[in-house]
């Protein structure tokens, strides 16, 4: 009963943001500690956002406010960040959100298509900052970072 008491109150506090659905075939959770697993096909979505994993660990703070979600295991996700009018969807093995920094860390293995365009980015770290827009990637020893984007010529005539 404990457990269920601790995700209402978690699933509460993103309701008063905005509303955050997580479907997982279990979850675990530690009010003193913060920490909320979701094990097994775990699917959160908010809005048009989605994001699909083996494990989530959700940490909130004091007041049960979420500060990180960390995605682990097969990671695959859909962002619309409406305040760039940018939309991403790619893949990766761990995902780091942080939504008071509104910043998404990819990690190991990341394919990060921004949608609408021809940009793509591969690497094995990404970083990714919902509020301005930047971003850096990262190679892993001898794999360079690959960005594949369009490029406008001039019709010579």
């Amino acid at each position: 009963m404990k457990k269920i008491l601790i995700l209402l109150n978690l699933l509460t506090s993103f309701v008063i943001a905005e509303q955050v659905k997580i479907i997982a075939d279990s979850f675990d959770g530690n009010e003193k500690k913060g920490l909320t697993v979701f094990s097994g096909n775990v699917k959160i979505t908010k809005e048009n956002d989605e994001l699909n994993a083996s494990k989530v660990t959700v940490y909130t703070d004091k007041d049960r406010t979420p500060y990180k979600y960390e995605a682990e295991g097969d990671v695959s996700f859909y962002i619309d960040l409406k305040d760039n009018n940018m939309t991403y969807k790619g893949d990766a093995q761990k995902v780091i959100y942080s939504p008071l920094k509104k910043e998404y860390k990819f990690f190991t293995n990341v394919h990060l298509y921004q949608l609408g365009t021809n940009r793509k980015v591969f690497g094995n770290e990404v970083q990714l900052n919902a509020k301005d827009g930047n971003a850096k990637a990262i190679g892993k020893d001898k794999t360079p970072v690959i960005m594949i984007f369009n490029v406008k010529e001039e019709d010579k005539k």
